[in-house]
């Protein structure tokens, strides 16, 4: 009977599964699972990835993606890892960000990064309601207001703020410089220093012009009241009746 055991235990594991013994998760070529630090990790390196793979392990805190050839990330593309904590995209060729790109992770992510890529701008909506620490440097940015608007709603990277710097697409002036410095000089998004300068000098031609439209209007109601004052017919006084003899005699007697 103890001979028969050894026989026995695969065909109890056919029949309790239902018919089929179960196969490992078939993972992406490159890709594996690792436990670090006690946290489950799901690395894709240098997988050569043009998108997201799927197989993630929904348990999975931290994943690697770095170090592929993603040009985009789409909408939800992480929602099925409800325990996601970082997130590492870098040195890929992304140029797209989708506005949903993160949705599912606002209550787990905490670290990301986007360094190393193509992106030149990201839409503000890929980053509300996350509280996360996120690296955007060396990318091509455009140095515009949603730049600004997404910088409000994250907090950098240690170190990797001065590696934010503006690309070919940023306005001439702006290229090359770090954009840290140049929002300190600079907003943007139309308030603040630059941006209250600028708005000071539309307001002050706004006013002048409105000046110099009075003025004129002034101008053309007073010469138009000149001209018909000119064209009116001019009132005569009645030359004075001579006095008659008869008049003049009455007059004497009279005194």
């Amino acid at each position: 009977m103890p001979l028969l055991a050894p026989r026995l235990l695969p065909l109890l594991l056919v029949i309790g599964t239902g018919g089929s013994v179960p196969r490992p998760l078939a993972l992406p070529q490159g890709c594996y699972i690792a436990e670090e630090a006690g946290e489950q990790t799901f690395r894709c390196s240098r997988a050569g990835l043009s998108a997201v793979p799927n197989g993630i392990p929904n348990d999975t805190r931290k994943l690697y993606l770095d170090a592929n050839q993603l040009a985009s990330v789409p909408a939800g593309a992480f929602q099925h890892l409800p325990a996601l904590e970082e997130l590492d995209l870098s040195h890929n060729a992304l140029v797209h960000l989708s506005g949903a790109a993160f949705q599912g992770l606002e209550g787990t992510l905490r670290h990301l990064d986007l360094s190393a890529n193509q992106l030149a701008s990201v839409p503000v909506a890929a980053f509300v309601g996350l509280q996360i620490q996120v690296n955007l440097s060396a990318n091509p940015w455009r140095c515009d207001c949603a730049l600004q608007e997404v910088l409000r709603h994250v907090r950098l990277a240690p170190g990797s703020g001065t590696g934010i710097v503006c690309g070919p697409e940023a306005r001439p002036d702006l290229v090359g410089h770090e954009f840290l410095l140049l929002t300190r000089e600079e907003e943007l998004c139309g308030t603040g220093r630059g941006g209250t300068r600028r708005s000071t000098d539309v307001a002050l031609l706004v006013t002048m012009g409105g000046w110099l439209t009075l003025v004129v209007a002034y101008l053309t109601r007073y010469v138009w009241q000149n001209r018909d004052e000119t064209r009116r017919p001019v009132k005569r006084t009645p030359p004075a009746q001579p006095v008659r003899s008869e008049d003049s005699s009455t007059l004497s007697t009279v005194l």
